[in-house]
């Protein structure tokens, strides 16, 4: 969803300043990607992106305040038509009254900041990139889980915050109650957290909303974490088909990112908070490389091949 130019000009990490006054501010950004204009300014290259904010520095100021009359026009022209979302001026450099003129007729924002171009482009990038990420919300319950972000699913009273609860009493740490806001940060990384307005705050049936952070201190919280793996709380049913062996592993898709999928049947007596837990573990594990439930297959095979290798023995 894109975001307008006033909501950049609030972004205090950019320390910007609006040099135009409220003149574009309602224009929208639409991509992270930004453009540094440079030679672009001289008419020997294609075009500016109207789409992408402008960064001009000093390169770019000193080369427009050098110019002749007819120089400048030709480079104002290029501007111009061009129809930018905004100008950002770097190092606190003041921009020229030809500049301002032109960006107030062409209603572009001309923001400033005391920033070097390059602290302001990586800056820039990681703010436009985390507010313009593919976003979703989800039901469910988001925990740290020996660094494993796990995603606990599952129908409205099944268990999902008792489950995480449990957890966070174990010394894990909670990072979403609830609703889950997950957001795509590049082509194959997802990373969930909460809403500021439920933050740190889980609700217990039989107890009421509780303050996590208040109860069991800084150390059971975090603010966000990189979801690696998905579990799924289903009611028992004597008659279903749920993983026994392990061998093939199945996903979830979110925003187009396959995760490691489980499905976990809760029943009395089940400690899904601690199936939960070793589902984690063992996922730490494939990261490793180590698969529990191929490497018994292998030795199922070996033995079936030549018994004698593992310890059995050819009946005659």
């Amino acid at each position: 969803m894109p975001i307008t130019v006033k909501e950049l000009l609030d972004e205090r990490s950019l320390a910007l300043k609006a040099d135009t006054g409220r003149v574009g501010l309602s224009k929208e950004i639409s991509t992270p990607r930004i453009q540094k204009p440079g030679l672009l300014l001289t008419g020997l290259l294609e075009e500016l992106h109207p789409d992408r904010v402008q960064i001009f520095g000093a390169a770019e100021i000193g080369y427009l305040t050098s110019l002749d009359q007819d120089g400048r026009a030709l480079s104002l022209k290029i501007l111009e038509e061009a129809e930018i979302a905004a100008i950002i001026v770097t190092r606190g450099i003041e921009a020229p009254d030809f500049l301002l003129d032109l960006t107030r007729r062409k209603q572009i924002p001309v923001l400033s900041t005391q920033l070097t171009s390059s602290i302001l482009i990586e800056r820039l990038i990681r703010f436009l990139e985390d507010r313009l990420a593919p976003t979703t919300t989800m039901h469910g319950v988001l925990a740290d889980v020996l660094g494993i972000g796990t995603l606990i699913l599952g129908k409205s009273g099944i268990g999902k915050s008792e489950c995480a609860l449990d957890l966070v009493s174990r010394g894990y740490r909670l990072v979403a109650d609830d609703a889950v806001i997950v957001k795509r940060l590049s082509t194959a990384t997802l990373f969930g957290s909460s809403s500021g307005i439920t933050r740190y705050h889980m609700e217990v049936r039989g107890v009421g909303i509780i303050n996590v952070k208040d109860l069991f201190g800084i150390t059971a919280i975090r603010e966000r974490k990189q979801m690696d793996l998905v579990v799924e709380l289903v009611d028992w049913d004597p008659k279903g088909d749920y993983e026994r062996l392990g061998f093939e592993d199945k996903t979830r898709d979110i925003l187009g990112v396959d995760l490691p999928y489980f499905q976990i049947p809760v029943s009395p007596g089940r400690s899904v908070a601690t199936i939960v837990e070793v589902a984690a573990r063992n996922q730490v594990l494939k990261i490793m490389g180590y698969r529990p439930g191929t490497e018994l297959e292998k030795r199922l095979r070996a033995k079936l091949h030549d018994p004698e290798k593992t310890g059995g023995s050819r009946r005659p």
